[in-house]
């Protein structure tokens, strides 16, 4: 990896870190809201709340086809999410994500 990858690396982790602080730190709603609208598209809004709800629907035992059907979105979509689900232990990360967002 060349000295420009590296710091082009450092700079990336560091507006993650960044990021995490802010959004640690901010409890005003309409504020963290204006920070998602800023650095996400409404696609990408959208793509992160279909992922959470694909959490959720998995931690009730519903199938991907069913998840699928239900969401209106790809099995591929699905697939993506249950493997992260897996990965992350995210019955533990999001332990009531279901009832928080009525599912």
């Amino acid at each position: 990896m060349s000295k420009k990858d590296i710091q082009a690396k450092n700079q990336a982790n560091d507006a993650y870190d960044y990021l995490l602080k802010l959004l640690v730190e901010t409890d005003d709603r309409a504020h963290l809201s204006a920070i998602f609208d800023a650095l996400m598209t409404e696609k990408e809004q959208t793509e992160l709340a279909n992922r959470l709800t694909i959490f959720a629907l998995l931690q009730q035992g519903m199938t991907q086809r069913e998840i699928s059907a239900q969401l209106g979105v790809g099995i591929a979509t699905v697939s993506r999410g249950a493997k992260v689900f897996s990965q992350h232990q995210i019955d533990e990360l999001l332990p009531d994500i279901g009832e928080v967002i009525g599912i």
